[in-house]
């Protein structure tokens, strides 16, 4: 019984750490998705749900669960909204343009894109 209950807490304790870690922007992921509708991410990104399956940049399905950034910046909350921000600073003549996305902006959708796992 002991051992049950020891592995029920691990159990807990490991949904309430998974859960405060897919948040480290701090922002609010329903914002952020509708934000990336706004702004047409899926005229070139492939994103979960119906619409636009663009095919310029890469799918952002499970975004939350890779390493890496457009193969540059370890996938990070802090790299994702200079990302979002200046792709044209991090890679200079990337095919993703500046779009002028503020700092609220960037880190609501980092909080969406880290959702998608």
């Amino acid at each position: 019984m002991k051992a049950l209950l020891a592995l029920f807490a691990v159990a807990l304790l490991a949904c309430q750490r998974r859960e405060a870690e897919t948040n480290f922007a701090g922002g609010d992921p329903n914002r952020g998705r509708l934000l990336m509708a706004r702004d047409g991410c899926a005229a070139c990104h492939e994103l979960p749900g119906p619409g636009v399956r663009g095919l310029v940049g890469p799918s952002l399905e499970a975004m939350g669960r890779r390493a890496y950034i457009a193969g540059k910046l370890p996938n990070v909350p802090q790299n994702m909204i200079l990302w979002i921000r200046f792709p044209q600073a991090v890679d200079p003549g990337n095919a993703m343009p500046n779009l002028g996305i503020n700092e609220r902006d960037a880190r609501d959708m980092t909080a969406y894109l880290e959702a998608l796992r």
